[in-house]
């Protein structure tokens, strides 16, 4: 059973379609490195569509209805928006859920340090990365200070034309013939990943003269001492803009793909819809890639307790009716999947692959080898899906994150499915996954955020 590749169908209006939206999600993956950075610019595009913030509403006592429009952004780090529909939130929502972290460096709380006068910051990598990718590019760092007197101080070095980048080092390929005997999960160790910052001695300084330079720069320029590093969460990312890929620029290569092309079209297609029968809700959340945890991620209370603020000004509160709502709810975790890389064929099952411009990617399960950790969506929820998507004329393929025994991921699917509802993972098929510089097709971006609109519009039927 092979999927016919959307480019193939598309009209010229379809492709101008295409192409500006394309266009709009390179600006948001150039302007959101951090999920900071995300929540911020789906604050501002939730505002602009008409949104208000819930917390606003809360304070001044007001009541929602039908129609209203509302988003709540937790820490700073991981925004959700919701549009009441007609009927009563008990009857369930048509939900989004996506991530905005992606993998990085982070740097660590006591970070500054020089060795025979070049200064580096020590960092501790987020996520799963292959470590050995993450030398000799230029880096960028983009974060925020909070100073003792609790003031902020926001950071982005490396994304301008003047700015200076940094760099993890690597040994030249003359001295390596013993390392590169080693296995490539060894070949650079995580306490390797340090950041060279500086070579330059501060003037009337003898020891560590070049940390010195790099703290006096960080005064000047931030007015920041050393010791607040240890509340600043500070990132490590690829430094550049977000590019068409290919000579005919079918393509879009860029950082933080995974999974900020799901987040963009699960909030474009949140904006654009109107006037639903059903609730509808956008999730954008943080540290999926390390597990969900924490105040932000997915496994945290705070889309609970949000619904339930949402339910009391909606004058539908009870513990029943937030059971139920949760319980009667329908998803799409839209995540990314594998594309298939003929390069490296033997890791996938290629009747069981995503394809480049075959459009927006289901995976029933996930998990690892005998779907260990995995959402398994049930067929009937499927088979609902397939019928709406086939009408709209969406194009979309399944598949499985490469061959059976080969390892697997996992997604926010099994921790929604908690409540009961019918949860599948759908996203946008990747090249590079977890890479620094990852790869989209743009057929597959412009059929996901039709087929969100869709799902959006038509799941409850």
């Amino acid at each position: 059973m092979e999927r016919r590749n959307a480019w193939k169908d598309y009209s010229k209006k379809e492709i101008k379609e295409l192409e500006k939206i394309n266009a709009s999600y390179r600006q948001f993956l150039d302007g959101g490195k951090t999920e900071r950075e995300c929540t911020i610019q789906a604050v501002a595009m939730a505002e602009q569509a008409g949104y208000r913030n819930l917390a606003d509403v809360i304070a001044k006592g007001g009541k929602l209805k039908s129609g209203d429009k509302v988003y709540s952004v937790n820490m700073k780090k991981s925004v959700v928006l919701f549009q009441l529909g007609k009927k009563p939130l008990e009857e369930g929502m048509a939900i989004l859920g996506a991530h905005i972290d992606s993998p990085r460096m982070d740097i660590k709380q006591n970070p500054l340090y020089e060795d025979t006068e070049l200064a580096y910051l020590d960092t501790h990598y987020y996520g799963g990365i292959k470590k050995y990718q993450w030398v000799t590019l230029p880096l960028a760092i983009h974060g925020v200070i909070v100073k003792n007197d609790g003031s902020l101080v926001n950071v982005c070095v490396g994304e301008e034309e003047n700015d200076p980048v940094f760099c993890v080092t690597d040994l030249l390929i003359h001295l390596s013939a013993e390392r590169m005997d080693k296995k490539a999960s060894k070949v650079i160790e995580g306490e390797d990943l340090d950041i060279l910052v500086g070579s330059q001695p501060l003037k009337g300084e003898e020891k560590d003269a070049v940390a010195q330079n790099i703290i006096k720069i960080l005064k000047d320029k931030y007015d920041v001492e050393e010791e607040d590093f240890m509340s600043a969460e500070l990132e490590v990312v690829p430094a550049g803009k977000a590019r068409d890929c290919g000579l005919d620029a079918s393509m879009i290569m860029g950082y933080g793909q995974d999974d900020r092309v799901c987040a963009y079209t699960s909030l474009l297609a949140m904006l654009e819809v109107e006037n639903t029968d059903y609730t509808t809700c956008c999730l954008l959340v943080d540290k999926e890639e390390i597990g969900s945890v924490g105040a932000t991620g997915m496994r945290s209370l705070n889309f609970e307790n949000t619904l339930a603020e949402l339910l009391h000004c909606a004058g539908q509160y009870s513990d029943l009716a937030l059971r139920r709502c949760l319980q009667n709810s329908k998803m799409l975790s839209s995540d990314v999947s594998a594309a298939f890389d003929p390069t490296y064929a033997s890791a996938y099952d290629k009747k069981n692959a995503a394809y480049f411009g075959r459009g927006m990617v289901f995976n029933k399960y996930t998990g690892s080898r005998g779907k260990s950790g995995s959402n398994d969506a049930n067929a009937e929820f499927m088979a609902q899906i397939r019928g709406i998507l086939k009408e709209a004329n969406v194009a979309y393929q399944t598949a499985e994150l490469g061959k059976v025994d080969v390892g697997g991921g996992g997604t926010i699917a099994y921790i929604m499915a908690l409540y009961g509802m019918d949860v599948i993972d759908c996203g946008v098929a990747v090249l590079n996954m977890h890479a620094p510089w990852e790869i989209t097709s743009k057929a597959d971006i412009y059929e996901a955020k039709k087929g969100y609109v869709i799902f959006l519009e038509k799941i409850f039927g």
